[in-house]
C-alpha cells in the first residue's frame, strides 16, 4: 500500500489511548473492511467514509490495518487497479471517536485538501454527548492547550504560555435525555484532543471518555464523539460540498437523532 505523510491539523497522536485500550473492552469491536466501509462520497479526487471508533487513521503499536490501507484496499478492488492506490491522509481522527473523514485520491487534492485544512477553509460539526451539561448553554471559547506526551491528554488553560497552543471553537446544548446532554460543536483550530480537553475544562467530560474525566468507560471502548459533518468548497471542481455522517447505532445516539429530526420539524 502506498502511503503518505499526514498533512492535516485536526486532532490526533500517532498512539492509541491507552486508558481506553488497555483492558478487554465488553462488546465486540468492529473495525472497518473492505466489505463494510461505510462510504458517504466519493469521486476521482477524493473519498469520504465513515470512521468507526475502532478503526486507527495513523499506525500505532497495536498493529491494527489503518483505515488508510482499507480506503487505498477498496479503491484498488473497486476500479480493478493493477498496483496500489494512491490514498492520501488529509486529517486524523482519534481512535476512539467515529465520523467523517477524508482522504484525497490524488497528489493534486492532497496538496489542496491539506492546504484548506491550514487555511481553516473546512467547517467540521461535532456532536458529543456530555455528563453533565456544559454552562453556560452555549458559548465561544478561546484557551491553550498543552500537551502531556508521556499521558497522551491535553490540558486546558486560560493563560498562554511555554509548549500551549491555541485553541478555538463554539458550543451549543442542543437537547437533553434523562442521563446526558446533546452538545454540538464547531472546532476554528485542530489541536491535539481539542474538544475533549475543552469540554472537560468547562466540568462536561464525554461520555465514555475516562482520561478526560468521565465516570466510566463505553462497552466497546469509544466515546460519545463523532464528527458529524465536514463543508468545504471542492479541491478541484469548485462545487460546494458538504458531507454528513451517521452517528453509530447506539440508544443515545438514537435519541439524538430523534431530537434533531424535532427541531427540524416546523
Amino acid at each position: 500500500m502506498k502511503k503518505n505523510s499526514t498533512n492535516g491539523m485536526d486532532s490526533a497522536s500517532s498512539s492509541q489511548d491507552a486508558t481506553q485500550w488497555a483492558r478487554q473492552p465488553k462488546a465486540p469491536i468492529i473495525m472497518s473492511t473492505v466489505d463494510n466501509l461505510q462510504v458517504l462520497y466519493e469521486d476521482n479526487h477524493l473519498i469520504a467514509v465513515n470512521k468507526r471508533s475502532s478503526d486507527i487513521v495513523q499506525s500505532d503499536a497495536s498493529g491494527d490495518i489503518t483505515l488508510c490501507q482499507v480506503v487505498g484496499e477498496y479503491v484498488k478492488r473497486k476500479y480493478n487497479k493493477p498496483g496500489d492506490a494512491f490514498i492520501g491522509t488529509v486529517h486524523r481522527l482519534d481512535r476512539p471517536v467515529s465520523g467523517v473523514i477524508l482522504y484525497a485520491r490524488t497528489t493534486k487534492a492532497l496538496s489542496r485538501l491539506s492546504n484548506m485544512f491550514r487555511l481553516r477553509d473546512m467547517q467540521k460539526t461535532y456532536w458529543a454527548v456530555t455528563r453533565p451539561g456544559p454552562s453556560p448553554a452555549e458559548g465561544h471559547i478561546i484557551n491553550f492547550l498543552e500537551k502531556n506526551i508521556k499521558t497522551n491528554k491535553s490540558f486546558a488553560s486560560d493563560f498562554d504560555g511555554p509548549n500551549k497552543k491555541q485553541s478555538e471553537l463554539t458550543y451549543r446544548t442542543v437537547g437533553r435525555s434523562d442521563h446526558y446532554t446533546f452538545v454540538e460543536v464547531q472546532p476554528k483550530t485542530g489541536r491535539h484532543h481539542q474538544i475533549r480537553a475543552t469540554l472537560a475544562s468547562l466540568g462536561s467530560p464525554i461520555k465514555g471518555d475516562i482520561k478526560y474525566g468521565a465516570r466510566r468507560t463505553n462497552d466497546n471502548a469509544s466515546i460519545h464523539l463523532h464528527a458529524r459533518r465536514i463543508e468545504f468548497i471542492h479541491p478541484v471542481r469548485k462545487t460546494p460540498l458538504s458531507i454528513l455522517a451517521p452517528p453509530p447505532e447506539d440508544p443515545v445516539w438514537n435519541e439524538w437523532l430523534r431530537i434533531e429530526v424535532g427541531l427540524a420539524e416546523p
